[in-house]
């Protein structure tokens, strides 16, 4: 690593910087960056949306840059305005049609200047398509035609043509200038919809030099995308696993964060999963603002929080590639402490799991399920999971049905732990509409936790048992973030069954955990307009007290019962806090 121990720190500067820069004004701004953090490298971008910097200005940027010790490489977002005189394309966010000669030569141009002028670039993430011009849909249909696929749908065809794309137009012309030359492709944040648009990381990730992974979350309601901010981690570590070794980090940005503590967000969680390079995005948008001495001041933070973690550990969610169903459930879970690390690879040899709707994706899913569970692991599955696979096996495993139904509930009840044929009961924040799954008595278990509405209770976790394992059905609301008006009563009963390395926590929403090999976790509420500063109650199975790294205090636990220890931990909203688990 460079001026950091545990990531390299480093900017992108966008085209239109670049065309523009003069060497006075750029060591200005650039003097603004070196006050409040130590960057690393840059990624020089010459084109962008219509604007191709020229190599004299490139160069230009590339001296300043390295005059102050900082690496250069270079960029190219793909994003183009109709060319004057050519027929008008829709196109959303200007993104290349691939099909037009001229955006393919100017794609060609700029790789060729880019492989000329350094050693490495990366691509922009918007390096897709959307476009639907007569051309475009002409080469869908006979591609369709081509490969027997009758429904008119864009995902084969496009996955199809970037690929072909990018080993003709980008890293054939620019290996041919540069053979050294390192080419990275930058995976946005909106993994569900990749293939739609002609991404596809299985097959990209096979001719690229590296991938990179976009950790913006922004603010999740006021954006079109609504991703969970779990997903700054989790989306990190699934790529990791999708290329290991090979995910060179993690991209946020300041854009529609509603608050400083949303754009910090962002790197924390990003820095939770352990990346390469911390890329912020971009040096014009950031250059004089609040955001680079804030972030700056917690960059050393982080930096010290990494040097007591190890890789990050979690529940694996098997999320197959090109798969869609229940988007983004894991990271809506991972919002309220349970510790989630999706990867593409069914994890046979992992003692829990977690499959949701998009595990389904896998024709051989239940297959590996029942085997899974008949070795004597346990599996976590979601409602959706369960209602998209009833008809293709699971029948032989659960008696869990769905019938279609829904129902509103606000007062949970939960088994007591001490007292048999007992219930604990609580409210929720607010009434919750989930799901019907009705099953056989004493063929599933369904009353571990449950929603009741007058006279009628619905459930919520169920258990099946099977060979010598156990599944366990979550019923995730109908809207996916009312999770967190779940009581803590059914929030903590939850998170028992996602314990990882014997560590679950007992506590409010919005409460982070991440877990890791080393007997390290992190403890980070979220900022949000309802958490607070509050009491955590941490289970660790084996451990005899807690260290807090930097200092010499220990913790010791409350009690200990059946070889589990509980420690109570203060947890300060948009705060996170490392510990070591002594056992």
């Amino acid at each position: 690593m460079g001026n950091y121990k545990n990531f390299d720190l480093v900017v992108y500067f966008i085209a239109q910087g670049v065309a523009h820069a003069t060497k006075e004004q750029l060591q200005k701004d650039l003097d603004f960056f070196k006050h409040h953090m130590r960057l690393d490298k840059v990624y020089l971008e010459p084109y962008r949306d219509g604007v191709f910097a020229t190599e004299e200005q490139l160069r230009l940027c590339k001296e300043v840059f390295e005059a102050n010790g900082i690496r250069t490489e270079g960029g190219i977002t793909t994003s183009m305005p109709d060319p004057a005189g050519a027929e008008k394309k829709q196109r959303m966010f200007n993104t290349f049609c691939y099909n037009d000669e001229y955006m393919l030569t100017t794609l060609q141009k700029v790789c060729e200047l880019n492989a000329k002028v350094f050693d490495a670039f990366i691509l922009d993430d918007f390096y897709f398509t959307n476009c639907t011009c007569d051309t475009c849909r002409k080469e869908r249909d006979l591609y369709n035609t081509a490969h027997g696929i009758t429904d008119g749908s864009w995902q084969a065809y496009r996955t199809h043509r970037m690929y072909e794309v990018s080993e003709q137009y980008v890293i054939a012309p620019a290996k041919k200038i540069n053979p050294n030359c390192k080419i990275t492709i930058k995976f946005p944040n909106w993994m569900e919809s990749y293939q739609e648009t002609g991404y596809d990381p299985l097959s990209q990730k096979e001719i690229f030099d590296l991938i990179y992974t976009g950790t913006e979350t922004r603010d999740p309601v006021n954006t079109d995308q609504h991703l969970p901010r779990y997903l700054s981690f989790s989306l990190m570590r699934y790529l990791e696993a999708m290329a290991p070794g090979r995910n060179g980090g993690g991209w946020f940005d300041p854009f529609d964060c509603k608050s400083l503590d949303y754009y910090l967000e962002q790197a924390y969680l990003t820095a939770f999963a352990k990346p390469r390079e911390m890329m912020m995005f971009c040096f014009q948008a950031l250059v004089n603002t609040v955001n680079v001495p804030a972030l700056g001041f917690m960059l050393d933070k982080l930096d010290a929080l990494l040097d007591n973690l190890g890789t990050p550990v979690g529940i694996p969610c098997y999320i197959p590639n090109a798969s869609q169903g229940e988007d983004n459930v894991q990271d809506y879970l991972g919002m309220h402490g349970f510790p989630i690390t999706p990867t593409p690879w069914f994890p046979e040899d992992a003692p829990t799991l977690l499959l949701t709707e998009s595990s389904a994706y896998d024709t051989n899913i239940v297959d590996k399920l029942e085997a899974y569970l008949t070795n004597g692991h346990k599996a976590i599955v979601t409602s959706g999971f369960v209602k998209a696979t009833l008809n293709r096996g699971l029948m032989r495993i659960t008696s869990l049905r769905d019938r279609g139904r829904v129902a509103t509930v606000r007062d949970f009840a939960a088994e007591a732990s001490l007292f048999w044929n007992r219930w604990e009961r609580d409210y929720g924040a607010k009434p919750v509409t989930v799901p019907v799954l009705e099953f056989r008595n004493n063929a599933t278990w369904g009353a571990i936790c449950k929603g009741i509405a007058e006279e009628e209770a619905y459930t919520i976790l169920a258990r099946d048992t099977y060979g010598k394992g156990q599944m366990y059905t979550l019923v995730i609301p109908e809207s996916f973030s009312d999770i967190k008006h779940y009581p803590n009563l059914i929030l903590n009963r939850m998170r028992k069954e996602f314990a990882v390395s014997g560590i679950y926590l007992e506590g409010d929403p919005m409460m982070g955990l991440f877990v890791y090999d080393n007997d390290a976790f992190v403890l980070y509420p979220y900022v949000d307009a309802d958490t607070r500063d509050s009491d955590v109650f941490v289970h660790i199975e084996g451990a005899k007290a807690l260290k807090i790294p930097g200092t010499d205090r220990t913790i010791e636990p409350l009690y200990t019962r059946n070889g589990e220890a509980v420690f109570c931990l203060r947890a300060s909203v948009g705060k996170f806090a490392c510990y070591k688990v002594v056992r």
